[in-house]
């Protein structure tokens, strides 16, 4: 690929370094000998360019190498970072959802602990009220032993002898 870029300018280099040869010995006769030496550095030249482009293309090679290897480390440690950054909003979430729980767990408690409360509240109004309704059918049962007493001693102060009626008995 890079060989192709680099062959027009190598085309281009030899072009020229042939105008320029060809332009210093036109006025001199060319011999074999010059032809062939001639020949000889062009082709001199030439490997010399396809040295330096089979230096560039490795250098090239190895830059893209340790290029993607550089990008493979990167998007390595994108995904570590993302695989903890997904454990830390785990954690997070699962932090929440335990504070939530233990929330509602504090708030059925509270809600049992205030249920409770009302009853008991009940329960202890309602012993009251049969305490008060028991207490008050003793004192009216008191009362109205009190007063039969009361009466009986009251009836008996105002019998006198004579006063009492006696069955089959005439006086």
């Amino acid at each position: 690929m890079n060989i192709v870029r680099l062959a027009p300018f190598a085309a281009a280099c030899l072009a020229v370094l042939l105008h320029v040869s060809g332009n210093a010995y036109a006025e001199a006769d060319v011999s074999d000998e010059a032809l062939k030496a001639t020949g000889e550095r062009m082709r001199q030249t030439a490997q010399e360019l396809q040295q330096d482009i089979q230096e560039r293309l490795q250098r090239l090679r190895k830059e893209r190498a340790a290029l993607e290897a550089k990008q493979a480390a990167e998007r390595k440690q994108e995904a570590e970072r993302a695989r903890q950054q997904a454990e830390k909003e785990q954690a997070t979430l699962a932090a929440v959802k335990e504070a939530k729980q233990r929330e509602a767990l504090a708030a059925a408690q509270e809600k049992a602990r205030r249920e409770t409360a009302v009853r008991v509240a009940e329960a202890e109004r309602m012993r009251q009220a049969e305490l008060k309704e028991k207490l008050d059918q003793e004192t009216a049962l008191e009362r109205a032993q009190q007063e039969s007493l009361d009466a009986y001693k009251a009836g008996t102060k105002k019998q006198t002898l004579g006063t009492q009626t006696q069955f089959g008995v005439d006086l």
